[in-house]
């Protein structure tokens, strides 16, 4: 074990952490760094309260000049958090960086350890098998790769809005990628945004046309991202352009050739309207939609079904505009950086039928409600039930689709205020008598609250109990022709039965049907729940863990407006932290390829999850690309001939740590210098 850089000896410095309470309440640290003392070529072993502070860093710096360390092994919590803070520490006493090893005895041992005696012995235990390891740890220097200054956001609703007007701003060029024809997200199907009652067009279409009219933003809506290549500061990305069967240059959106079309009335479920209104096969998604340009629904068109259309849509046109030959487009681009901002789906309220969605005429979800209420909606802002009656009585079941065991598990976030605000505009277009059927009410943003006493006082009635079932079966003649709600209400502990005009169904947010698709497509991860997973929830909570592609909004997990543009804000500063670096460092713990001993077998290719690995037919070998290797070990375990190997996780590093474990030394004194 007395391995070294060149031909010097191991001099090892030993430092253990009590980290608070957190390491110190379990571990007998003072104990461990005794032990460790006493093991072979430790010189210095030292604990101390946050090894991470400023004050054990400079230790660590001081003590490899005084005692010539040239080895040195941190015992304390993770090494995601801190790594890279001991290496700094250690590269400040002027030793190679990786001339370190970290052992994690927090999460590892003193949070899953009941035991002191246990806890301490295994600290121990860890501690000599460190010591056993980092005697082989070689010098390894960072590789730097440049950055491209032009980023790619997916997802045209608020937050990708945000974050793609962000950097343009800050003068970066931006290719803004929207499936749907038009930008604005589900924030453009809203009619008011809580806590203030802001109109939500009146604040979102100012942004929609700053991005079509921004310089720095190329906007293609109607698309989506096909393929992902390349690594950190160099993607290339490849996309599909659906064809419009109109040319956007030359649409000026006058919207006469939808006067023109062949169908007098709509005939189509209008997706913008919830399904409540029907469209022709030639429209525009709604009055500010952006870019303001009509599109042919081929699946409903009759010059595609049957191409006997009269084709009064293209004679209206003076313009030239209508194009039935137009075909897809698939546009290459290259990019340093990508932001996801892909939003959320709703919950599906007919999988929870007891609630009577799509049985009853007069069940509607939330987001259908706010279509009602809209003035640009499929009723111009009347409440008008499809009986054809005005509510005089409505309900809000809350939860639907969030915290039950039966759907999901998770808060939604947004249900409570949005349907507070439902609960308001209800009575503001209707005067009905609201009622809120409610688990619990979280309102914990900024004027949240206040919003909750507003609506106690506009004498909006709140039920605490989750809904049994809506039904129409009545009890008594005060219930005919009503839907009645019946609910435990937990506050005066009786069942009660509610007949109203009009149940309005408060839907969860869960992840979009393609999350997973996506997550695949650019290599990063999802959390149990479906959406996509950060680096870290508190220090890096829109970074993921492949390099460069920064996460936004909702599609990180449900959140309400003012959060998604937020977080859009901090991915678009962490893209332009990146890019005015004007080049990143990459971790050193990729793998190598020892040619000589490669047989070109190929077996490395399929396994490599990150796509790292090619085949060079010229000389029949293997080839790693560094930039695109993040280090998992894969093809190193796979490997039948052993040619691929990996910095920091070599044989003998590995070996010599397992015999580190294994294998108790006896605490006796090696000569080290007394702490």
């Amino acid at each position: 074990m007395s391995k070294s850089n060149g031909n010097r000896p191991a001099r090892i410095g030993f430092y253990v952490c009590h980290c608070g309470h957190n390491i110190s309440g379990t571990v007998d640290v003072a104990a461990v760094a005794r032990y460790a003392q006493a093991l072979p070529h430790v010189v210095v072993s030292r604990e101390y309260k946050y090894m991470c502070s400023d004050p054990g860093q400079e230790r660590i710096a001081q003590d490899i000049r005084e005692h010539a360390l040239n080895r040195i092994v941190v015992a304390s919590c993770s090494p995601l958090l801190h790594e890279h803070t001991f290496r700094t520490a250690v590269e400040k006493g002027g030793l190679n960086p990786f001339f370190f090893q970290m052992v994690n005895i927090r999460e590892n041992v003193s949070w899953v350890n009941e035991s002191p005696e246990e806890a301490t012995e295994k600290a121990m235990d860890l501690a000599r098998a460190a010591v056993h390891r980092v005697a082989f740890h070689k010098a390894l220097e960072p590789k730097r790769v440049p950055i491209l200054p032009d980023v790619l956001v997916v997802g045209g609703g608020i937050a990708g809005i945000h974050a793609a007007l962000t950097l343009a701003n800050a003068g970066r060029k931006v290719v803004l990628v929207e499936r749907e024809p038009t930008i604005g997200g589900h924030m453009a199907m809203f009619d008011k945004t809580f806590p203030t009652l802001d109109c939500a067009a009146c604040i979102l279409t100012p942004k929609m046309s700053q991005v079509k009219n921004h310089p720095n933003i190329t906007l293609w809506t109607y698309s989506e991202v096909s393929k992902v290549e390349g690594y950190v500061g160099n993607y290339t990305i490849t996309v599909r352009r659906k064809p419009r069967y109109i040319s956007e240059k030359l649409c000026v959106g006058c919207m006469e050739c939808i006067e023109a079309c062949i169908y007098k009335e709509g005939k189509f479920p209008d997706e913008f309207n919830a399904g409540l209104s029907r469209r022709k096969p030639i429209y525009i998604p709604f009055p500010q939609a952006t870019p303001q340009v009509v599109v042919i629904d081929p699946q409903t068109c009759i010059e595609f079904k049957t191409g006997k259309c009269k084709k009064s849509c293209l004679e209206k046109c003076d313009r030239d505009a209508i194009d039935f030959s137009q075909k897809e487009v698939v546009e290459e681009i290259r990019v340093g950086t990508v932001i996801l901002a892909t939003g959320y789906k709703t919950f599906d309220a007919g999988r929870l039928p007891h609630y009577g969605y799509g049985k009853y005429d007069n069940v509607y979800t939330s987001l259908e409600v706010e279509r009602l209420v809209n003035a640009s909606g499929p009723t111009g802002g009347e409440l008008i039930l499809r009986d054809g009656r005005r509510p005089k009585t409505v309900g809000i079941i809350h939860c639907v689709g969030s915290r039950d065991r039966n759907t999901n598990r998770w808060c939604s976030r947004t249900c409570c205020m949005y349907s507070l605000k439902l609960a308001h505009l209800l009575k503001e277009h209707t005067d009905a008598e609201v009622y809120n059927f409610y688990i619990d009410i979280r309102a914990a943003g900024k004027s949240y609250e206040e919003f909750y006493d507003k609506l106690l006082e506009e004498n909006v009635h709140f039920i605490r109990g989750r809904v049994a079932e809506v039904t129409d079966w009545t009890a008594r003649p005060s219930e005919e022709g009503k839907l009645v709600i019946r609910v435990e209400d937990t506050m005066i502990g009786v069942v009660r039965r509610i007949p109203v005009d009009m149940v309005v169904l408060a839907v969860g947010m869960e992840p979009q049907f393609d999350a997973q698709e996506v997550r695949r497509l650019f290599n990063i991860s999802c959390s149990t729940e479906g959406f996509f997973l950060e680096r870290h929830p508190k220090l890096a909570p829109v970074d993921t863990f492949t390099d460069g592609v920064f996460i936004a909004g909702a599609c990180q997990g449900p959140k309400d407006i003012p959060d998604s543009v937020a977080q859009a804000g901090a991915a678009a500063s962490q893209a332009l932290v990146l890019i005015d670096s004007g080049s990143i460092e990459l971790e050193p713990n990729t793998a190598y390829l020892v040619e000589e001993d490669c047989s070109g077998c190929k077996s490395c290719l399929t396994i490599c999850p990150y796509h790292a690995i090619s085949h060079d037919e010229a000389r029949k070998k293997a080839s790693i690309n560094e930039a695109l290797c993040k280090g998992c070990g894969t093809c190193t375990a796979t490997c039948p001939s052993g040619a691929i190997r990996q910095n920091l996780f070599e044989d003998e590093e590995i070996y010599s740590e397992i015999r580190g474990l294994l294998t108790p030394m006896p605490a006796e004194a090696q000569g080290g210098e007394s702490c």
